[in-house]
């Protein structure tokens, strides 16, 4: 009975811990800033534990003495000890408190350390899904649509805006979150000091799919970078098979063409993403999905069972319509 009160004891104190790790935490740091939060998370949990712990000690002692049995007799000394003692928990709060401000300023203060040189993205934030704007001269400039790739080592740029709602641009792993406001512009750096794939929310409710409001941020060497960059930047490669021209020509005469654009056709519609290399993306609908053909195909066929309230329009299409679509959009890598 006693090691199972121990085994569930030990599972109860690990659960929490699961979220200490992973794609998605703020205590797996890898960016600068990222890395001051964690450690200023760390430095106020010790401290506030060390100040509970006395506060605890101190009520327990109060109360041992002043049972009926040990309670002194009130005198001037005791009277003068309990003034000391005020006065003394009144300048440590002070203190305390002054140093966590003096603390979170000097954290904050990472969160925009990056410069005019510095690669910089537009990030747009809409119900619910995210727009990518890759800046610079108009032969640098492409977008892409929740997914964000960044060079390691470097200081990235976040240019944040609003679009409908207020969302809020969260990556726990690399940095602080930042609210996009409409009508305000907002900045924030993200900087990743390793190659890997972390996972950033919206960290605003912001509507029925919230939840569903993520994107992925893509860290790669700097030469990995600049060759997905410039595929990015490249017009979609024309259909090589006769499904995937079929699929090409049933995406133009649907509406499909008025609210997406593809690069290099004549879809150029503006209010859902760019989908000029929606296949070479690792997820599809904000991360709701895996990005494959038949998850194509299923957001393709009934987006509104699927992310409801969203403002993609189920296209009526033919079975032939939709598996030529889907391998079209699978196609564009």
């Amino acid at each position: 009975m006693r090691r199972l009160a121990k085994t569930s004891a030990s599972v109860m104190l690990a659960l929490p811990l699961a979220g200490c790790d992973g794609s998605q935490s703020a205590l797996d740091a890898h960016g600068a800033s990222a890395i001051e939060l964690k450690q200023l998370i760390i430095v106020i949990v010790a401290v506030c534990s060390v100040v509970w712990m006395l506060v605890m000690v101190a009520l327990i002692g109060a109360l041992w003495r002043n049972r009926p049995a040990l309670r002194p007799p009130a005198s001037p000394s005791a009277e003068r000890r309990m003034t000391i003692a005020t006065i003394a928990a009144v300048v440590a709060t002070t203190i305390i408190i002054s140093g966590f401000t003096v603390m979170s300023f000097i954290a904050t203060r990472a969160l925009a350390v990056a410069g005019n040189h510095d690669l910089t993205i537009r990030v747009r934030g809409l119900q619910w899904w995210w727009s990518v704007e890759y800046l610079g001269t108009s032969a640098e400039r492409f977008e892409t649509a929740n997914e964000i790739h960044i060079p390691v080592g470097r200081n990235v740029r976040l240019k944040l805006e609003g679009v409908d709602v207020i969302h809020s641009f969260w990556v726990p792993s690399l940095a602080g979150k930042q609210d996009l406001v409409p009508g305000r512009n907002n900045e924030l750096t993200i900087r990743a000091e390793r190659v890997g794939i972390y996972r950033g929310q919206c960290a605003e409710y912001c509507g029925m799919q919230h939840a569903h409001m993520a994107l992925l941020v893509v860290a790669d060497s700097q030469d990995d970078f600049d060759k997905w960059a410039a595929a990015q930047r490249q017009a979609a490669n024309p259909p090589a098979e006769e499904e995937l021209a079929a699929g090409r020509q049933t995406f133009l005469a649907k509406p499909c063409a008025a609210c997406h654009t593809i690069r290099g056709t004549d879809a150029s519609g503006k209010t859902g993403p760019d989908l000029t290399h929606v296949g070479s993306r690792r997820t599809i609908a904000a991360g709701l999905f895996e990005t494959t053909r038949g998850s194509l195909a299923a957001w393709i066929a009934d987006p509104q069972t699927i992310k409801p309230g969203n403002n993609m329009p189920v296209v009526p299409l033919t079975p032939d319509e939709l598996r030529s679509v889907s391998a079209y959009m699978a196609s564009l890598k």
